[in-house]
């Protein structure tokens, strides 16, 4: 491994200009800790190319949300809100040692992890408190005609699974995904043969009232734990450890079970964010940012 200590951190925009700016936190702090010893941190547009000649260069890489191009880089990605980050080798959320240690729930105090939920709720996803109503929220994510191998069903298959059970159910589009008209075409056939079916909604919306949802690995579905939902996996997941594996148990299990289903909401979250990530908030902020990039090989 090269001893040059220089960081070429690639990025896609917006959060590029952001970076470029000053004003993505978690990088500001990480500059700070590599230039007071020494190193030399540059920032540049990520893409096939830029990712194509990232080995050959010297020093190390950092990209966001996209696998390392080798040895010597990492990637980071917010823990699903600010201030909590993960700095990791590999991209795949349920590879990393979050998603393979156990979660204990006896080890967590009630008390503090209830009030550190309920200010996570307030502060990001504000608003009436949530209300256990009747109908199941399918949040989609993309490739839904496909089954991929880290899912135990694809995405249609998922909804059709979902929607046989009779109650009421959304599949709402994720935003920034591209549908085409098969894509499309195939799920309101699905609608057509279940009236209870629609697709399409305000996901946040339907979040806060939903009895449960259903969903690949989708962060809507760890928003649904702040809210203190019931939340069925279909795929493999970093937040799995307190929700219904489809995988484990199999579809018709984990559906009977999800109304009821009622883990320790508050001392997960509790666990997944406050102690298992890299909250930049936190007094040990610098501490922690330092012991996993230096777990992730750099020289630090």
């Amino acid at each position: 491994m090269t001893s040059e200590r220089t960081l070429s951190v690639y990025l896609h925009p917006p959060i590029l200009q952001m970076a470029q700016a000053g004003k993505l936190g978690f990088l500001n702090r990480m500059t700070a800790l590599l230039t007071a010893r020494g190193w030399q941190v540059g920032i540049e547009r990520s893409g096939k190319a830029a990712r194509a000649a990232a080995p050959a260069r010297p020093g190390f890489a950092l990209f966001n949300m996209e696998k390392p191009t080798h040895d010597r880089a990492l990637t980071f990605r917010l823990a699903y809100h600010y201030p909590f980050w993960r700095l990791e080798p590999r991209a795949e959320r349920w590879r990393w040692p979050v998603a393979l240690a156990p979660f204990e729930a006896a080890e967590i105090d009630h008390a503090r992890a209830r009030n550190f939920a309920q200010a996570l709720r307030d502060r990001v996803l504000p608003g009436p408190p949530p209300v256990r109503g009747d109908h199941v929220l399918i949040p989609l994510q993309g490739h839904i005609r496909r089954q991929r191998s880290f899912q135990a069903a694809s995405p249609l298959q998922m909804v059709r699974d979902v929607a046989a059970i009779g109650r009421p159910c959304f599949a709402t589009l994720h935003p920034k995904e591209v549908y085409d008209d098969q894509d499309r075409a195939t799920l309101h056939d699905i609608a057509a043969r279940h009236p209870n079916l629609t697709i399409g909604g305000d996901t946040g919306a339907l979040l806060r009232d939903c009895a449960f949802v259903v969903t690949q690995n989708s962060g809507v579905g760890f928003d649904a734990l702040i809210l203190e939902k019931p939340v069925v996996l279909y795929a493999q997941s970093d937040f799995h450890h307190i929700a219904l594996n489809v995988a484990q148990m199999g579809a018709d299990k984990a559906l009977e079970r999800a109304a009821n289903h009622k883990p320790p909401f508050a001392k997960y979250l509790d666990w997944f964010l406050r102690r298992t990530s890299l909250d930049m908030m936190a007094a040990d902020a610098d501490d922690r940012l330092l012991a996993a990039m230096k777990k992730g090989g750099w020289p630090v």
